[in-house]
């Protein structure tokens, strides 16, 4: 079966920004947040200060994986520029998103750049408090001026958006807010990440978010579920979440995703296919959830 991985990252260089202030690069896949904490970011294989498209393309192959859609990571920092190259570089092979950063006072410009003269057909928007948005900025309302004006922007050039609204619990996670605005903005095609982001023991949280997400507009990735439930393969919960959402939203809404290459540190790419593709989920729900599905809401032109 082909696969497409709806949700990966590359990364000319580490220059995040977060809660704990700026990130940055020691080598061998490691950081350092300005507060002093490291990390491994990525694994060593992957890069040293960075990751290139190439090695995600020498990933993919091995897995059978013929398309993939590189978001934005604020914790990577904003790699707009490197993922267009990679895009344009590999063009059968990548669709790339940007990000903008809505504080800023040339936002208007930049906004024009990506979507008159670059063409970039998806934005995603991380507005975590943890490594997102709402990391170096004041907490804001996603149904608030500063994130209007984002969704005006998916009006304006029919762009697919994208965001990741951290986990539950914190105050970027604003499930009632985000409703409000994928109806209002009805006519813009809303993915949201990771399924939401809920952790262990928030399955019956996990299931009244879905059901007030269950909008003809609003789609979602499954990248990185596994990470959030702190699982290994076989991934049994994980499983279990994803089989509470064909319930309440349908196969036709979930799309596979990995989060590489971040997320190659706590698991591995085989495990991420395998804990689905192995799975009692029938063949037309593999083939939906792994191909079709992204197929249709990312590479539909």
């Amino acid at each position: 079966m082909e696969i497409i991985d709806a949700h990966v990252h590359v990364c000319e260089h580490i220059n995040g920004w977060g809660s704990r202030g700026e990130l940055r690069g020691l080598g061998e896949g490691r950081a350092i947040y300005a507060d002093g904490k490291e990390f491994q970011l990525f694994p060593p294989y992957m890069g040293d200060y960075g990751v290139s498209p190439e090695k995600l393309l020498d990933v993919m192959d091995k897995h059978n994986v013929k398309k993939a859609v590189i978001l934005q990571g604020n914790y990577l920092g904003f790699q707009n520029l490197y993922a267009y190259e990679a895009m344009k570089k590999y063009p059968d092979r990548f669709l790339a998103a940007c990000t903008i950063d809505p504080f800023c006072q040339n936002r208007e410009l930049i906004a024009k750049h990506f979507f008159e003269d670059l063409k970039f057909k998806i934005i995603k928007m991380e507005v975590s408090n943890t490594s997102g948005l709402m990391a170096n900025h004041d907490i804001i309302s996603l149904a608030g001026k500063k994130m209007q004006w984002i969704y005006e922007l998916c009006r304006k050039y029919h762009l697919t958006c994208v965001i990741d609204i951290g986990r539950p619990g914190n105050g970027c996670y604003q499930i009632e807010n985000l409703r409000k605005m994928i109806l209002k903005y009805h006519d813009v095609t809303f993915v949201v990440c990771h399924l939401g982001s809920h952790q262990e023991g928030q399955l019956e949280m996990l299931k009244h978010d879905l059901a007030r997400l269950n909008l003809k507009n609003c789609y979602f990735d499954v990248a990185s579920i596994s990470t959030n439930l702190h699982e290994d393969y076989p991934c049994k919960n994980s499983l279990l979440y994803i089989k509470e959402a064909i319930k309440i939203v349908g196969i036709d809404k979930l799309m596979w995703g990995s989060d590489m290459p971040t997320s190659l540190t706590k698991s591995s790419y085989d495990d991420f296919i395998n804990y689905l593709m192995e799975s009692d989920l029938s063949d037309l729900e593999k083939l939906k959830i792994f191909y079709e599905n992204a197929n249709k809401i990312y590479f539909k032109s």
